[in-house]
């Protein structure tokens, strides 16, 4: 159960850095939409790390939690905000991908 709130906090790191672009390319109102998602995604995302903490160590919690988030974060980019997709840039994301279930197998 905890590896599954540590994936979902992973994911509201992703939506909090979605959240900030957005902010970033928004204009009047709709900026105050994206900085109070950033702040819900932020706060959920914190929350469910603290108590993913209780029962796995930090290392593996915050290494795991912020690989989820940079993944989440460069496939947002590519998809979403037309940021460039190249050989290299897969290379890493796989070999990260790969570190991130690595440790989820070694953890106790």
């Amino acid at each position: 159960m905890n590896w599954i709130l540590l994936f979902i906090a992973g994911l509201f790191e992703v939506v909090f850095a979605f959240c900030l672009r957005k902010a970033k390319d928004s204009v009047g109102n709709q900026t105050y939409f994206w900085y109070l998602g950033f702040f819900i995604s932020l706060f959920l995302s914190m929350g469910l790390l603290i108590k993913v903490t209780q029962s796995l160590p930090i290392g593996t919690s915050y290494a795991v939690w912020t690989g989820i988030g940079a993944v989440g974060t460069i496939l947002v980019g590519i998809f979403f905000f037309e940021e460039p997709i190249d050989f290299w840039r897969v290379f890493f994301l796989c070999t990260l991908v790969l570190s991130i279930l690595g440790l989820k197998f070694v953890s106790h």
